[in-house]
């Protein structure tokens, strides 16, 4: 794999093209340890992924402030929505064009004031963003707000972590140097997959019980 990346790199392949090919597997068994092993709860895999991709290409700070904004944008027009009793598919088109609409005035105000940390992005990041708002419409429907704020969050936080592992220069050199590291991630999700004990969190949550079930598991 090494001479393939160098042999790319040499016919003019991208290397940032390499790198988020290669840190796709990464982030992905970083989700998947972080909800078997740890117990964080994420809206899943792809919508996490995304994410992290979309911050890597457009920023960590623009990142959030799009994602703020489209999740702001989508939650009041589903607010709406419900109001007048719209059906889910019509419901969720009318959130789509709410965010593009908010999206095309972000950016006209942008060119206005002459802006170009917004207006020189790349479209398709955003465009990312705005697909995913379906996830988070969804679990706002399903789900309390509160465990939707929670969901919305946790999968927020683990992100903004694969997007800081992602920009670490050492890392990013360490992958593209051996980018036979992504075959460890093979091997580490099926160790994850075959896990049967508690979740982290599950051992905080009930550590009182399990520090008054030890002993008596012990007593004969």
């Amino acid at each position: 794999m090494s001479q393939a990346v160098e042999y790319m790199l040499a016919h003019g392949i991208d290397e940032q093209t390499i790198f988020l090919v290669l840190i796709v597997p990464i982030i992905a068994t970083i989700i998947a340890f972080a909800r078997q092993i740890i117990g964080v709860k994420t809206f899943g895999i792809y919508p996490s992924t995304i994410i992290t991709l979309s911050f890597l290409a457009i920023g960590l700070k623009l990142g959030l402030l799009f994602f703020l904004l489209i999740l702001a944008a989508g939650t009041l027009t589903r607010v709406a929505g419900q109001r007048v009793r719209l059906l889910y598919m019509p419901r969720m088109a009318l959130v789509l064009i709410a965010i593009s609409l908010m999206i095309f005035f972000l950016i006209f105000v942008s060119s206005v004031l002459e802006q170009p940390a917004i207006t020189g992005l790349s479209i398709l990041p955003i465009l990312l963003l705005v697909v995913l708002t379906e996830k988070f419409i969804a679990a706002q429907i399903d789900q309390s707000s509160q465990a939707a704020i929670k969901l919305t969050i946790e999968t927020l936080a683990l992100s903004i972590v694969c997007y800081f592992l992602a920009s670490w220069p050492w890392f990013r050199q360490a992958l593209l140097g051996y980018p036979e590291i992504v075959l460890a991630t093979i091997v580490m999700n099926f160790l994850v997959g075959r896990w049967s004990g508690l979740r982290l969190v599950e051992y905080i949550r009930f550590r009182d019980v399990i520090k008054h079930a030890g002993p008596r598991h012990n007593q004969p």
